[in-house]
């Protein structure tokens, strides 16, 4: 890019958030540590030398300006991002650079289309939601697969992990959720968010070899529900995950992922396997690696290398899908993912 961009990483400590640091630092960005814990981001600068460190917090404006001055892009890592990402994307559009979160919440999601699409359209900001294992990938999957298509009858998104160690970062976001929906669940259903209070129900999927048929729950709902149909013609959308990491994310006592290797990841591996229907013809996309908090910093970085280097479709609030060329998107990132798209 000819000089080193800085690119603010807000919750730099945090789990991804240590991810996203050293990622960026591995494509040649010079990431500038924010976040409200001053000693926790001096500890952390301390692991990187020559890091920037820049406190700031949510409620106080003027921290948040500071800390993005000079920048030439910012993600966020820090949840809830019900409280989070309203802030720190306007501080974004206040300095004139993309924003790009990891955002996995779906009314967060759904708020910043909802809230910030106009001032970013006006202000000609790149703004990306979810743009993460839960909500971008999916995106970028279920893009890809569309082809030439400009609508479907139904999109499915499984998930199939085999395991789900939960950060304290992800139960703290599913507590928020949780509180914010008063206990009921979500689906996409007829071209909207619909709350209801059904049991979720066991199915079966058939995942890609090795994985095969597996156990999942039904409309376990994640943020592809609203990244999806915020820019592509499909009334429903159904998610799905297996029962055994539905098992570890319910469990209190699931302990936090154990690093197993000298990046820091878990030994978890994934599968998302995304089939779209329409008109009785079927397309599918998979996509299959290790470690669904780790794959979050390539996806980020790429998704901000190429906001930065001119190569978006568009601009103010849009998914991975819409404001990326999904399929050359997925094939960029090779050594951390193995995609299978439609031919």
């Amino acid at each position: 890019m000819g000089t080193t961009a800085a690119v603010v990483v807000y919750g730099a400590t945090g789990h991804t958030g240590r991810f996203m640091v050293a990622e960026l630092r591995r494509r040649g960005f010079a990431p500038v540590l924010s976040g409200r814990n001053a000693a926790q981001l001096e500890a952390l600068a301390a692991e990187w030398p020559g890091a920037e460190v820049r406190p700031a917090t949510v409620d106080d404006p003027a921290s948040l300006d500071r800390a993005l001055a000079g920048a030439a892009a910012v993600v966020n890592c820090a949840g809830p991002f019900a409280v989070t990402g309203g802030p720190v994307v306007e501080a974004a559009i206040r300095a004139g650079i993309p924003y790009v979160d990891v955002a996995a919440e779906i009314e967060a999601n759904a708020a910043t289309f909802a809230d910030h699409a106009d001032a970013a359209r006006e202000a000609g900001t790149p703004v990306v939601p979810a743009m993460a294992f839960y909500g971008g990938l999916g995106d970028l999957l279920v893009t890809a697969a569309m082809g030439e298509w400009t609508s479907a009858d139904l999109v499915h998104v499984a998930y199939g992990l085999d395991s789900w160690h939960p950060t304290p970062g992800t139960r703290e976001a599913g507590r928020v959720s949780h509180e914010r929906r008063a206990g009921r669940r979500v689906r996409f259903a007829d071209g909207a968010l619909r709350y209801h209070d059904d049991a979720p129900s066991e199915q079966q999927w058939t995942f890609p070899a090795p994985l095969g048929a597996r156990a999942v729950l039904g409309e376990f709902t994640m943020a592809d529900v609203v990244t999806v149909p915020s820019h592509l013609a499909v009334p429903e959308v159904r998610t799905y995950m297996t029962v055994e990491a539905a098992g570890d994310l319910a469990g209190p006592d699931t302990p936090a992922p154990e690093a197993v290797d000298d990046l820091g990841r878990s030994d978890q591996s994934f599968v998302v396997d995304v089939l779209i229907e329409s008109g009785g013809v079927g397309r599918r996309a998979t996509a299959r690696g290790r470690d669904i908090y780790a794959i979050t910093a390539p996806l980020a970085v790429e998704a901000v290398e190429r906001l930065l280097t001119g190569r978006s479709r568009t601009t103010g609030v849009a998914s991975a899908g819409a404001m990326f060329d999904a399929a050359d998107f997925l094939r960029a990132l090779g050594p951390h993912l193995s995609v299978e798209l439609p031919h």
